[in-house]
């Protein structure tokens, strides 16, 4: 499944979220990406319909099987490329977003073989 930068972001957010605090609502993407709600609501409305997330009758946010495996995914290649900028000896911020665009330019088969 092809999802654009912007779905790539907000599943990765959701999956770093969920490894610092047990349950993640829409109001928490919002905070850690700085967005409005009515945007992120927009944004996981799409993510729902691509059946990649859901929430339960609380408003919590989970992954589907294939949700994780692409956040999971995206996540991988974020940490790689950072450490890989990290060791280069680029600094910390600009490795970090570096490492953010890198994510989402490279093909699962690239990466795979780097």
């Amino acid at each position: 499944m092809q999802l654009t930068q912007s779905q790539e972001d907000y599943l990765e957010t959701i999956y770093v979220l969920k490894s610092q605090q047990e349950n993640v609502r829409a109001i928490d993407v919002a905070a850690a990406l700085g967005f409005s709600k009515p945007s992120v609501s927009h944004a996981l409305k799409d993510l729902k319909e691509k059946e990649l997330i859901y929430t339960d009758k609380t408003g919590y946010l989970f992954f589907t099987e294939q949700g994780q495996k692409q956040a999971s995914q995206v996540y991988e290649r974020h940490i790689y490329f950072k450490n890989q900028l990290l060791h280069a000896g680029v600094e910390p911020v600009l490795a970090e977003e570096e490492a953010c665009r890198m994510e989402h330019t490279i093909s699962e088969e690239s990466f795979r073989k780097a």
